[in-house]
């Protein structure tokens, strides 16, 4: 009995030790530190907000308009199937549904506050560019390993349909 109480916790530290490896492999794979990815999404959001035909609302989501669709927006009731493609700030690619050929369907309510004020413009059919600050995205806790803290998000959209 003596022998199995060692071994468990003996199998209990090897385990927490091999979870802990795991969690420093994961934290170094999240792409950049919390100060460089401030800084770097500062720059581009400057930069993309000098370019023609940019709009930005009152929580500071740039967006471009890139085909105007027909119809109501949704609203934060609703599902929408859209295709996207999502970049970090330096330009590579997160997902991407126009790729895979398989749109994206979820709930406004799932969606990132960033990307649901975002469809909130759009009409079904449309196009649009987002660009999104971290504070309207995962902001400093970043998300999964392809997403780092503070970092900026670009959302190119296509809203093909609302489901009420």
């Amino acid at each position: 009995m003596h022998e199995f109480v060692r071994c468990k916790k003996r199998r209990y530290s090897l385990l927490s030790n091999y979870q802990d490896g795991f969690e420093m492999a994961e934290k170094r794979l999240n792409k950049g530190s919390a100060g460089q990815n401030r800084k770097a999404s500062e720059k581009f959001y400057h930069d993309y907000s000098q370019k023609e035909g940019v709009q930005v609302t009152g929580s500071g989501l740039l967006y471009r308009i890139l085909e105007q669709g027909s119809g109501s927006p949704p609203c934060e009731q609703d599902t929408v199937v859209v295709n996207q493609r999502i970049l970090n700030f330096d330009g590579k690619v997160i997902a991407d549904t126009y790729k895979l050929g398989m749109p994206d369907t979820f709930t406004m309510k799932e969606a990132i506050p960033g990307l649901r004020e975002g469809l909130m413009l759009m009409a079904e059919g449309s196009r649009f560019e987002f660009v999104v600050p971290p504070e309207l995205a995962w902001g400093k806790r970043g998300a999964s390993n392809k997403i780092g803290p503070n970092a900026l998000l670009v959302f190119d959209v296509r809203l093909l349909e609302i489901r009420f």
